[in-house]
């Protein structure tokens, strides 16, 4: 069965190009112009990932990603945009957006995020049907089939990318995790993706886990060598 892949951007020649060569690919493409267009076409395609530029008329890639995460917190988003800005990548990030690719960009690096964003779309999807596992530590609890988690009596949502960070450093905990194999194990691609997307995921987990984010005791900092996760809190 042919993986399905919904665009949403109002460039008319970015649009053609990227529907084109997924198509190319063997992919079902389904396109939008706009974000209100997009978000329709969503509910009814039903993709195995989406691709938002960030501005569009009627309704903003920002906007359309809120609402889909509001309902789905498992299918892939790849955001698209011209800006460059880090606090545009943050936003993003934010909202539940899994990949950011400024632009322009190689359609060769486009198609390794596509590829890495389906695999593990896909593993997300076949958890989501079972048990995908709980993880508790001090006084945080977390629920990886449902990317949520307490702090206390405080609920947090986890993003997809956060989850799975948190999860892999929790599957190795002692071991200490280079910055280089957190993105091959989280992000699975070798691209143009820094180390700083893992610093940028490790702070917001920091935040929503450590009673103090600026002197964590479980997502620990081995400086020169990575990240190393003590569920006993430590901080070592």
């Amino acid at each position: 069965m042919k993986e399905r892949i919904l665009i949403a951007e109002d460039d008319a020649a970015i649009r053609t190009g990227v529907s084109d060569l997924l198509e190319s690919e063997g992919y079902h493409v389904a396109s939008a112009a706009d974000g209100v267009a997009a978000l329709e076409m969503y509910r009814d395609f039903d993709p195995d990932l989406v691709i938002l530029d960030v501005m569009m008329p009627g309704m903003n890639g920002y906007d359309v990603c809120r609402e889909i995460r509001t309902g789905d917190r498992v299918t892939p988003v790849i955001m698209l945009t011209a800006k460059g800005r880090e606090v545009d990548k943050v936003v993003g990030l934010e909202l539940g957006a899994d990949d950011y690719m400024v632009k322009p960009f190689g359609m060769d690096e486009l198609l390794a995020r596509v590829r890495s964003a389906l695999r593990r779309g896909a593993l997300s999807r076949a958890n989501r049907g079972r048990d995908a596992g709980h993880l508790s530590f001090g006084d945080v609890r977390v629920d990886f089939d449902r990317m949520t988690g307490c702090k206390g009596d405080a609920e947090f949502p986890l993003t997809p990318k956060e989850a799975a960070l948190l999860r892999c450093l929790a599957d190795n905990e002692g071991r200490v995790l280079s910055r280089a194999d957190l993105l091959d194990e989280v992000w699975g691609i070798d691209c143009d993706v820094t180390t700083r997307t893992v610093d940028q995921h490790v702070v917001r987990l920091r935040q929503k886990i450590e009673d103090d984010p600026s002197r964590p005791r479980f997502l620990c900092t081995v400086h020169g060598a990575g990240y190393r996760f003590d569920r006993f809190g430590k901080g070592l």
